[in-house]
C-alpha cells in the first residue's frame, strides 16, 4: 500500500547556485534543473519560487518547452520567444527529441533490459498520483535497462517513449521496483534508502530552431 497523501506540505526549495545556466542564445536557454525545485509556479504564492520565475527575472520572455517533476533533476530546455517555443515545443509532441534518464530503483532487477507499456491515467483521489487504468488511461511506453547493480538497488538507463505524467515513476513502481527516495510510490526500504527521489534526465537531443542538432547532458548528482 502507497504513503497516505501528506496532510502539510513545506516547499523548500535549494536557492544555491540559484540557476545552473548550461547554454544561452538568442532563441534558448539550457539549465540543469535540482531537485526539490518546481518548473513551473503553484497556484498557491507559496509556490512562486521555481526554475521558470528565477530565469523570467533574467530573460522576461522566457518560457519552458517540457516540464520535470519537483523531485525530478536534470537537463531542461526553455524558449526565449514565441517563434522558438512553437518550433521546440513541436517536436517534444511529435517525440522528435532524443531524451534518457538515470534512475537507482529498488531491489534486483531480473534481465538486462525490457519495456513497460502501461496506459496511465490520473488516480483523481489521490492527485498528483497517477495509476494504471487499461479502460481510460493514456498510452504510455518506457524502455529500460541495467547500467549498473548494487546489494540492494539497480541504476536504470530509462528512455520514456511517451511523456505522461508520472510515468517513469509508476512504470517502475508496476515493474515491482519503485525508485529509491519516491514519496509517492515507493513505501518502507525504498523510500527510506534515498533523501531525494533519485531520478535525473541525464540527456536531451533537439534541433535548435536554426536547424542545429543539439545535445546536451548532466552529470548524475547521486
Amino acid at each position: 500500500m502507497l504513503n497516505p497523501m501528506p496532510k502539510t506540505f513545506v516547499y523548500d526549495p535549494p536557492t544555491e547556485p540559484w540557476l545552473n545556466i548550461l547554454h544561452a542564445d538568442d532563441d534558448i536557454i539550457v539549465l540543469d534543473k535540482p531537485s526539490g525545485l518546481l518548473t513551473v509556479p503553484g497556484k498557491d504564492p507559496a509556490l512562486f519560487d521555481c526554475l521558470e520565475t528565477r530565469v523570467q527575472a533574467r530573460w522576461p520572455t522566457s518560457k519552458v518547452v517540457h516540464r520535470l517533476d519537483k523531485d525530478t533533476s536534470g537537463i531542461l530546455l526553455m524558449a526565449l520567444n514565441k517563434k522558438a517555443l512553437g518550433f521546440l515545443g513541436s517536436q517534444f509532441e511529435h517525440r522528435k527529441t532524443t531524451k534518457y534518464y538515470t534512475a537507482r530503483v529498488f531491489g534486483a532487477v531480473e534481465g538486462e533490459s525490457g519495456v513497460v507499456d502501461l496506459p496511465l491515467a490520473t488516480d483523481w483521489e489521490h492527485k498528483p498520483r497517477q495509476r494504471v487504468d487499461y479502460e481510460r488511461g493514456r498510452a504510455s511506453k518506457t524502455e529500460w535497462q541495467v547500467i549498473g547493480r548494487e546489494p540492494n538497488a539497480t541504476r536504470m538507463r530509462l528512455v520514456p517513449l511517451t511523456g505522461r505524467t508520472h510515468q517513469l515513476r509508476v512504470h517502475m513502481m508496476m515493474l515491482g521496483h519503485p525508485i529509491l527516495g519516491d514519496q509517492f510510490y515507493s513505501t518502507g526500504e525504498a523510500l527510506a534508502a534515498a533523501d531525494r527521489l533519485q531520478l535525473h534526465a541525464t540527456e536531451l537531443g533537439f534541433t535548435h530552431p536554426n536547424g542545429t542538432p543539439m545535445v546536451f547532458s548532466s552529470e548524475v548528482p547521486f
